[in-house]
């Protein structure tokens, strides 16, 4: 998939026949966006044109409402990729500002989907809104396409089993609970959290349990404090890009009462080599396991933490590694 970053860039792409064109943030890219990017894409092909997705940066929320505690479920990078997943042939993110949501939705539509990408065919979800104040809605875009030459399907909300739509609204809910496993379930992979492995305290190699540790603040969607079974996708040397097993702990760990503030800290099961500092990891959450306790002492500590590995495995379908010693631990 092309990742355009400019209206110039959009020259790169052939559009002399048009394009099939979807609109949205696209945050989490979940089964609702999926069903309207399978069925653009569907189109496309049928047409024999490029399937193009417009797309904003940053967040409108956060652009009108800067003091708003908004974190997006998907990084840029991690929404680009979901959706080169998805078939798309090129992506164009427009920077949004305040001077591009004052456009009318007139001046928008013409402006960006037929001047700039000759659009033959929108392909959008029943909610779709666009233009200065939202005023336009999918009327005003089936209205516009008759006066601009391009046609407008709409793809009705898409729903769970449940009938519950899928929506990034229900992606947030369940994280706020702490079910992943049900955030799993409407973007139809495990949320993931990504961030920079900082130093912590270093307490997890002296234990024999080394983490990689992200701050909490920066990372993400963080769900609640707990121990999650999940993914950590990290460069391991030679091996280029891995995805390996992990316990996952969130938190500020109140056995020791000594951690300033929360972290997302990863340990790879059987791993005391990896030296992931000032590395960008992304940790992938696939169960939440057992809150966060504080224990009266060490031992019942330690014992916790080996359950908490082997608990890991057995949802990760791993085998559970032999415990490490504290001495041989070389990196984080």
């Amino acid at each position: 998939m092309k990742v355009l970053h400019s209206p110039k860039q959009v020259a790169q792409l052939d559009l002399a026949a048009g394009c099939v064109l979807t609109i949205g943030i696209f945050d989490g890219v979940h089964r609702g966006h999926q069903a309207i990017l399978a069925h653009a894409v569907r189109r496309a092909k049928q047409m024999g044109v490029p399937c193009v997705v417009l797309t904003f940066d940053p967040h409108p929320r956060l652009v009108h409402d800067p003091d708003t505690h908004l974190h997006l479920i998907t990084s840029l990078a991690d929404r680009l990729e979901a959706l080169g997943q998805q078939g798309v042939d090129a992506t164009l993110v427009v920077n949004y500002t305040l001077e591009f949501a004052s456009q009318s939705a007139e001046d928008f539509v013409r402006t960006w989907l037929v001047d700039l990408l000759k659009a033959r065919l929108v392909v959008v979800g029943s909610d779709v809104r666009f233009g200065a104040g939202n005023a336009g809605d999918r009327h005003t875009l089936e209205q516009l396409g008759q006066k601009f030459g391009f046609e407008v399907e709409i793809v009705d909300n898409v729903c769970g089993h449940s009938g519950k739509r899928w929506s990034s609204t229900w992606v947030r809910q369940a994280l706020e609970k702490g079910d992943v496993a049900e955030a799993a379930r409407i973007l139809g992979r495990p949320h993931r959290l990504r961030g920079t492995v900082v130093h912590g305290l270093q307490r997890g190699r002296q234990l024999g349990f080394p983490t990689a540790n992200l701050d909490a603040e920066t990372a993400g969607v963080v769900p609640p404090d707990g121990v999650y079974a999940g993914w950590l996708w990290a460069h391991d040397g030679a091996s280029g890009l891995r995805k390996m097993p992990a316990a996952i702990s969130i938190g500020t760990n109140p056995t020791f009462k000594d951690v300033p503030k929360r972290t997302v800290e990863a340990h790879v099961l059987g791993r005391a080599d990896l030296n992931l500092y000032g590395q960008e990891v992304a940790v992938d959450l696939v169960s939440y396991l057992r809150p966060m306790i504080s224990f009266a002492g060490l031992d019942e500590l330690l014992k916790q933490m080996h359950k908490d590995i082997a608990d890991s495995a057995a949802v990760l379908n791993v085998p559970v590694p032999e415990p490490i010693d504290p001495a041989q631990v070389t990196a984080c």
